[in-house]
C-alpha cells in the first residue's frame, strides 16, 4: 500500500494540474475557520452545507462567520457566489474530490455556486477512483456522490471555458493532523 504522505503529494499535484487550488491546514476548527475567512473575505453571503462526513465541531465555528447561510432559499442558491462543502474522499491519481449528494445540500452547493470550497481530510485520500467503490462496498455505505475534478470546464464550442456548467473555481482545503 502506498504511503499516505505520497498519496497526499500526488493528490495536490493532480488537483493543481486540474486548475484547483489546494491549501493545507491543520485539522482544527480554528485553522479551518481562518482559511475559510481568507477565501470568503468581502462576500456578503456564503452557503455552507452541513458536513456529511467530517466532524460537526470542525464546522461549528464556520457558522458564526459573517454572511454564512446554512438553510438557503432558492434565490440564495441561485445568486450566492461561494459555497462550502465537505468531501468524503480524494483521489490521488486524478486530484478529484468526492462530495455526497445528500439532504445536507453538499451536492447542490458544489454545483450551483461560482466558487466551490471543499474541505477534505488528508487521511481520506485514496490512490484510484475504484478505491472509492471498494471502500463503500466494504463499509456497506452506498452513498450517492459526485466526482469533482477541478473547476467546471468545457471546450465544446472552441477554446476552453471555465465555469459554464458549474463552479469556475475550486478551492480544496486539505486538513492534516500535523501543523502545516
Amino acid at each position: 500500500m502506498e504511503n499516505q504522505q505520497n498519496l497526499i503529494e500526488q493528490f495536490i499535484s493532480a488537483a493543481e494540474r486540474a486548475a484547483a487550488t489546494v491549501e493545507r491546514v491543520h485539522n482544527s476548527p480554528a485553522a479551518l475557520s481562518q482559511a475559510i475567512s481568507k477565501i470568503t473575505a468581502g462576500e456578503k453571503t456564503v452557503l455552507l452545507a452541513e458536513p456529511d462526513y467530517l466532524p460537526d465541531e470542525l464546522f461549528r465555528s464556520l457558522r458564526e462567520l459573517p454572511g454564512i447561510i446554512t438553510h438557503p432559499t432558492e434565490e440564495q442558491m441561485a445568486t450566492t457566489k461561494i459555497g462550502i462543502t465537505d468531501a468524503f474522499a480524494g483521489v490521488a491519481g486524478t486530484g478529484s474530490i468526492c462530495v455526497a449528494l445528500s439532504r445536507n445540500l453538499g451536492g447542490s452547493i458544489s454545483l450551483y455556486t461560482r466558487e466551490h470550497v471543499a474541505v477534505l481530510s488528508a487521511q481520506s485520500i485514496v490512490s484510484r477512483p475504484r478505491d472509492i467503490f471498494t471502500m463503500q462496498a466494504k463499509g456497506g455505505n452506498h452513498q450517492d456522490f459526485v466526482f469533482i475534478t477541478g473547476p467546471s470546464a468545457t471546450a465544446d464550442m472552441g477554446p476552453l471555458v471555465r465555469g459554464v456548467h458549474g463552479p469556475g473555481k475550486l478551492h480544496i482545503i486539505l486538513l492534516e493532523e500535523t501543523d502545516v
